[in-house]
């Protein structure tokens, strides 16, 4: 059994140094060690995720502009600017003015160049404002008040605001805080009426809903739920 052992050990101790030895060999002929199995494939991934990365970043415009050889346009940066930042989402010319201002561009620069941008239909506050209306309408259920509060945060001139407002109808209005309050309703099974009412006229409070539409919308919305109605 000893004899077989130290055969075993000494075959092995064969095979490991000849392994070694010829590592050795393959090392000094190539003149570096042999990579690692594998390390040729995942080398090359990391190339491809470098190649990629590097194709699908966003081009940064001012950058780019800005590490010319010679002095950059404040036009061309200006402008690059305003592009990138509608393309991201539509903005008021108020918000790409402050945009420009945070980028230490100059008044008198901003100014021209939003004012060719109005020209050709990309800055167009009226627009804007519009869009906004029917999107926090249609989206959040917004009522008139709540919808001045949104036009003024963003930067839209009163003039405009009320122009896009006075589209607004009141009946239109009324269907959406009684769809509000239906929708809530649904979740306010078991509370007193009084505690509904109270939680209700609060959400349309918040959205910008007259009180006296709010209540008289809450008044019927409870009237008709199946729990408080009274045949």
């Amino acid at each position: 059994m000893s004899e077989r052992h130290d055969a075993a050990r000494a075959a092995l101790e064969a095979a490991l140094a000849a392994t070694s030895s010829s590592a050795t060999s393959d090392s000094t002929t190539s003149g570096s060690p042999a990579p690692a199995p594998g390390a040729e494939l995942t080398e090359g991934r990391g190339r491809e995720g470098r190649r990629r990365r590097r194709r699908s970043a966003p081009p940064d415009p001012e950058r780019d502009l800005q590490g010319r050889d010679h002095e950059p346009d404040a036009h061309d940066v200006a402008r690059q600017i305003v592009l990138r930042q509608l393309a991201m989402a539509p903005r008021s010319r108020q918000q790409l003015r402050d945009k420009l201002r945070q980028r230490n561009c100059p008044d008198e620069v901003a100014e021209a160049v939003l004012d060719r941008m109005a020209e050709v239909g990309l800055v167009d506050d009226e627009a804007y404002a519009g869009m906004l209306v029917r999107s926090q309408q249609v989206g959040r259920g917004l009522a008139t008040r709540a919808l001045a509060r949104e036009l003024r945060t963003k930067g839209v001139d009163p003039e405009t605001a009320e122009a896009a407002l006075a589209d607004i109808d009141p009946e239109d209005e009324r269907e959406r805080a009684r769809a509000l309050v239906d929708k809530k309703l649904r979740t306010m099974h078991g509370l007193d009426a009084t505690v509904q009412t109270r939680r209700l006229a609060g959400m349309l409070a918040r959205k910008g809903y007259d009180s006296s539409m709010a209540f008289g919308v809450i008044r019927d919305a409870l009237a008709e739920a199946p729990e408080h109605r009274r045949d």
